[in-house]
């Protein structure tokens, strides 16, 4: 799967001419236009982190681009949430996502965004290549949508739940239907394991959200542990965080085994990239455990454990890709 905060989680700086390809990119002498904006669009990929871009490299080309399209795609909309402008300007921006969509679904002709840089050209292609839905697309816009209205602070767990199914469990959807697993089962790995997968994001992410004035924990865990949910930095600091760190982990833990059985029914074959996410994201979460969310304010990995975390992930990568 691909959630949306994996756009900027394990992420690496990103190498000159990363960002996100536009559909008026000058092609390179020789090389065919649409050839250049896939080149650009793996480039995106590769500079925002490792593990996915090896978990989806194993696909064959055709699935492999039509991955790295939906990628960009959910990069070009992270990105507008994530940027300095106003509100009323990221919320423009992404309409203007939801009408390049409904264009696409049209077949009216691709056109550029204002305000996003649309890897339209490749993403016109996974679409008609594989019958994507376009519930899915408008899911994500919906979920970046909460984020670019809010900032999110202790959402209700209906509401974490209903973001969540947007900005991962719409992505995994459309992954696997591209990995070529569109069943029940396909789906239910899509949803369970999305969910998972952003739930560890939220527990890994909790500093660099406060910083951002951003509190995904969900209302009731806080309420419980007595810690007042209105100010993210001060609940970064509270004492009890730990405990509601844990609760939550629980909630992922019993995610990851559904995503678990679910893939069980599928074919491991087809599911290979699901399996080396879940896989590096499972690692991640057990990891959290064991640091049991101490120094949450302070903690910074030293450059060899951020190595050694690279190897891990390498490694996941390549005994569960090979299999």
């Amino acid at each position: 799967m691909v959630p949306l905060a994996a756009a900027n989680s394990e992420s690496v700086e990103n190498p000159p001419g990363t960002e996100s390809p536009g559909p008026e990119s000058a092609p390179e002498p020789g090389k065919p236009a649409d050839a250049c904006v896939s080149t650009r669009v793996e480039e995106v990929v590769i500079g925002a982190g490792t593990s996915f871009y090896w978990a989806m490299r194993m696909l064959p080309v055709e699935k492999r681009r039509a991955i790295f399209a939906v990628y960009a795609f959910c990069r070009a909309v992270d990105d507008i949430v994530d940027s300095a402008d106003a509100t009323a300007a990221k919320v423009a921006a992404l309409a203007g996502w939801r009408a390049e969509i409904d264009r696409l679904y049209e077949d009216t002709g691709v056109s550029g965004v204002s305000g996003a840089s649309a890897p339209a050209s490749p993403l016109a292609s996974a679409i008609a290549d594989f019958d994507l839905e376009r519930a899915a697309f408008i899911a994500i816009i919906d979920g970046m949508e909460m984020d670019a209205k809010g900032p999110i602070i202790a959402p209700t767990m209906a509401e974490l739940e209903t973001y969540c199914s947007r900005v991962a469990s719409a992505v995994g959807l459309l992954c696997v239907r591209i990995f070529g697993d569109d069943s029940e089962d396909g789906r239910a790995v899509a949803a369970s394991l999305g969910l998972a997968l952003q739930l560890t994001n939220i527990l890994r992410d909790i500093r660099e959200d406060a910083h951002m004035g951003r509190l995904y924990l969900p209302l009731e865990l806080l309420e419980a542990h007595g810690i007042a949910p209105h100010d993210p930095l001060a609940v970064m600091h509270h004492p009890n965080l730990p405990a509601v760190c844990r609760a939550l982990a629980e909630r992922a833990g019993q995610e990851f085994s559904l995503a678990q059985a679910a893939i069980d029914r599928c074919s491991s074959r087809t599911v290979r990239p699901a399996i080396v996410m879940m896989k590096v994201y499972h690692r991640t979460l057990h990891q959290l455990r064991r640091r049991d969310w101490r120094d949450v304010a302070t903690y910074q990995p030293s450059r060899f454990s951020r190595a050694l975390d690279r190897a891990g992930k390498l490694l996941i990568a390549l005994r569960y890709g090979l299999v």
